[in-house]
């Protein structure tokens, strides 16, 4: 006869891919913004039935968006933790940034107002994230966070990325889905990313700094460039999913090559792709 184990019980977390940044590159007109981070559901205590197997979608981050064009920012992918007998755990992929005078993108987070009159950030999926910020004349709004909402562009300088949210789930404080940065234009400010990993936004004629892959995070957007040649936006950060259950209940059946460590009496399973796992 096999083991015992009684109820699995799990912690968790789901972060979905986060969206890029924009791209304001050869004549373009006003900075960029930023992207919003992918979604974030966490949750204690969610029981898992014996021989059940569960899958973990990850999500990517949204790619890079470069060339010497206008172009707003893309949107994250979604992730999931789902199985026959629980009500699945899905999250949404982050909000693109916008561009100029377009309002954000919505996602888990949304993406920041492009730089313009009457731009707004992207809104937020309820649950999983904050609104990005809005979009000024002279200054691009940054991607919503998991736990604040995107900063609005202001004169002469682009909105920080909102702040990310803390976990303890592997055992240690980590900050995960923070927003990206809006980028500047000459003799403007760009604006910073998100704690939690959220791209920073780029100066004048530089690229974008992309979110944190494992975190969710968005993108920044990119510097303007009034001259020939390509820019590059920041890419949204790939998402993550993670459980955490009593080592005396972890099985070890696994697919998809998670890491697996110890904290004290538990087993954390940490998916950075998709696999599953068989309680």
């Amino acid at each position: 006869a096999g083991i015992d184990r009684g109820p699995a019980l799990i912690d968790y977390i789901v972060i979905a891919g986060g969206g890029s940044g924009g791209l304001v590159s050869g004549n373009g007109t006003g900075p960029s913004s930023g992207g919003g981070a992918g979604g974030l559901r966490s949750g204690t205590s969610l029981q898992l039935g014996s021989g059940v197997e569960y899958t973990a979608t990850v999500g990517d981050g949204a790619s890079a968006v470069c060339g010497n064009a206008v172009t707003a920012g893309a949107d994250g992918s979604a992730s999931s933790f789902a199985g026959s007998d629980i009500t699945n755990v899905v999250t949404v992929g982050g909000g693109g940034s916008a561009v100029y005078n377009g309002a954000g993108r919505s996602g888990g987070s949304g993406g920041g107002g492009g730089a313009g009159t009457t731009t707004s950030g992207g809104s937020a999926t309820s649950g999983e994230g904050n609104a990005g910020g809005a979009g000024h004349t002279t200054g691009g709004g940054g991607g919503g966070g998991s736990g604040a909402v995107g900063v609005d562009g202001t004169s002469g300088a682009g909105g920080a990325g909102g702040a990310g949210t803390a976990n303890s789930i592997t055992g240690a404080s980590v900050t995960y889905a923070g927003g990206g940065g809006a980028g500047g234009s000459s003799g403007t400010t760009v604006g910073a990313g998100g704690s939690g990993g959220g791209g920073a936004g780029a100066a004048h004629g530089a690229n974008g700094t992309d979110g944190t892959d494992g975190l969710g995070a968005g993108g920044g957007g990119s510097g303007t460039n009034s001259g020939a040649g390509s820019l590059c936006s920041g890419a949204g950060g790939d998402g993550i999913v993670i459980i955490r259950m009593l080592s005396s209940q972890y099985t070890g059946t696994v697919t998809g090559s998670p890491t697996v460590t110890t904290d004290g009496s538990y087993k954390v399973v940490k998916f950075t792709g998709t696999g599953t796992y068989t309680a």
